[in-house]
């Protein structure tokens, strides 16, 4: 009997894999901790893990699509894949285009970088080169904000912006938070946070194409579980140390 009920159990788990609905999630795969290619050229990160364990969760066979960040959303909407898995914060502008499924991360303020020894006046910005990447919530913040008396040069990736800033090209850069950090920390003191923090967004999200009712359902009721259970907190842990419990009640 107990051989008979194995071999059933492991019939309904094939059953259930060969069922599993086939998800494409798109990354960018150029913005570490959040999501970058690994040794073997494989998306990994922050985004690919929270990914993996909520198509787990949603019986969902999910595969991983790296795309540039300035055709991200486009490529999304034309059917090139079925999320966007790539910190990708929650706006109100975006939200035209695409929905977006619950937060997966909360809102973590953008912060200013400089290099060592300059001095400007964040509270009335001025004459100053600043690096943002094209398409995000700082670009869109910048150009509202700062383009008066400024100079906002926008890349197709904050790699990029921040060799410009390490080059003398560019005096300050904003971006997230989370990002900086590492970055900061392992400049030995050579780049260093400035100025004020700026709250900007409602939290990072998956964006799905308007409609797709049902995978956003799908993830989240998962997103919700690994919310209750500390899997989230857990996986915040391990890509952001310091930061959170953010879910776990």
């Amino acid at each position: 009997m107990k051989k008979l009920l194995l071999a059933a159990a492991a019939l309904l788990a094939l059953s259930g894999a060969a069922n599993a609905q086939t998800v494409r999630m798109g990354t960018e795969a150029a913005y570490a901790p959040w999501n970058f290619l690994d040794d073997s050229g494989k998306p990994a990160g922050y985004d690919v893990d929270v990914g993996n364990e909520l198509c787990k969760r949603a019986n969902l066979e999910c595969t991983w699509v790296a795309n540039e960040w300035d055709t991200i959303i486009s490529n999304l909407v034309a059917g090139n894949y079925d999320a966007i898995v790539a910190a990708m914060s929650i706006t109100d502008e975006r939200k035209q285009t695409i929905d977006f499924s619950d937060a997966y991360y909360p809102p973590d303020p953008s912060r200013y970088v400089t290099n060592a020894g300059a001095n400007f006046d964040f509270a009335a910005l001025k004459g100053v080169k600043l690096g943002v990447q094209g398409g995000t919530i700082q670009a869109a913040y910048a150009e509202a904000n700062l383009k008066d008396g400024n100079t906002i040069q926008s890349y197709a990736t904050y790699d990029q912006a921040m060799a410009d800033l390490a080059a003398g090209n560019l005096d300050v850069v904003l971006a997230d938070g989370p990002y900086l950090d590492p970055i900061v920390s392992a400049s030995n003191g050579a780049v260093v946070f400035a100025g004020p923090e700026v709250s900007i967004g409602e939290g990072y999200g998956i964006g799905l194409r308007k409609g797709d009712a049902d995978l956003k359902d799908k993830l989240n009721v998962a997103l919700e579980a690994a919310k209750a259970d500390g899997t989230i907190d857990t996986l915040i842990a391990k890509w952001f140390p310091g930061k959170g419990p953010f879910y776990k009640k």
